[in-house]
């Protein structure tokens, strides 16, 4: 039997790569590490440039940068919760909850994230899909699982949050930190190897060329923003580029990259969150299909990052 033309080609691969807290920010050295910090991938991609918000959307032959709108038509400064709720479903959470919430998921939106997620909607169309972070056993049983962030809860709900030390330790899963140093030295598993940002790139590469749709998710650029500081926010950023390195020199050329934000941030060190807009950077046919996007006048806000992953997933 012919399959239904909507199942009949094989929908490209796709990497979401979800940072905490990274906004587009001022064009000022003083408070924006982006123009202090050693970024030569990012550079690269974007033909020397970082986004800021005098610039804050730049197209290369390459990839693309662009801003995308935090703030959700919900009065107040924008919050991790319903954030990134709204990027994972394409709903608006902080309008479903009534207002800007965070750090953690809502408890009333966590049905919606468990059902509704991109993880979810693309296993429902009969593809295949990752979660490449690893946690614990029992993570959201312990302390530390009482308040989660949307990614794992995605996960959880849609029966991928299963990658635990045995994966993290043969390069089948990611720490969120992107190197194994908190697992080795807070949680105890010694065992593990000692990578750096770069291997952990190439260990994501491998495992989302195996799959329609991955997501990877990293917190290290929010707790650095909350922080303050310039030299953290630098390492901060610098350890993401090093790990796009990696990421970019193993990936197979179908594989289109988005990497985003639920809200601003690390990218002003005065400290803590901010209204400016979230980055979003692709590359790949991502960026093609960002750009064709964008000049219909879509893929303004955290809301439309949904329906771009799961083109051709969920649509023939």
């Amino acid at each position: 039997m012919t399959p239904p033309a909507a199942h009949s080609a094989l929908p490209r691969p796709r990497l979401l790569i979800f940072l905490d807290g990274v906004g587009i920010g001022p064009g000022d050295d003083g408070v924006n590490p982006f123009l202090r910090a050693e970024l030569p991938v990012l550079r690269g991609l974007l033909d020397g440039q970082v986004p800021t918000l005098d610039a804050p959307e730049i197209r290369t032959a390459s990839a693309m940068a662009w801003p995308l709108d935090a703030l959700l038509g919900v009065e107040g400064t924008p919050q991790s919760g319903t954030g990134q709720t709204t990027l994972l479903t394409g709903r608006n959470a902080a309008r479903l909850f009534g207002r800007h919430f965070g750090p953690w998921t809502p408890t009333s939106l966590r049905p919606v994230l468990a059902g509704e997620s991109i993880l979810a909607r693309t296993l429902a169309a009969g593809r295949s899909a990752a979660f490449a972070n690893a946690y614990p056993r029992g993570f959201l049983e312990s302390a530390y699982g009482r308040r989660p962030a949307a990614p794992p809860l995605a996960a959880h709900g849609a029966g991928l949050l299963v990658r635990h030390e045995e994966a993290l330790g043969r390069g089948q899963a990611l720490a969120s930190e992107i190197v194994n140093t908190g697992w080795r030295t807070r949680l105890g598993f010694t065992d593990l190897p000692d990578i750096g940002p770069a291997e952990a790139g190439s260990n994501l590469a491998r495992i989302a060329g195996d799959h329609h749709l991955t997501l990877y998710a990293h917190y290290t650029t929010d707790h650095a923003g909350h922080r303050g500081g310039m030299a953290g926010a630098v390492r901060a950023l610098e350890r993401v580029d090093a790990f796009l390195g990696g990421l970019l020199q193993a990936a197979s050329p179908e594989l289109g990259i988005l990497v985003t934000s639920d809200h601003g941030n690390i990218e002003d060190v005065r400290g803590g969150h901010t209204l400016n807009p979230a980055l979003a950077l692709g590359t790949g046919w991502i960026a093609e299909r960002a750009a064709a996007d964008m000049e219909a006048d879509g893929l303004r806000s955290l809301q439309d990052v949904a329906g771009l992953l799961l083109e051709g997933i969920e649509t023939p």
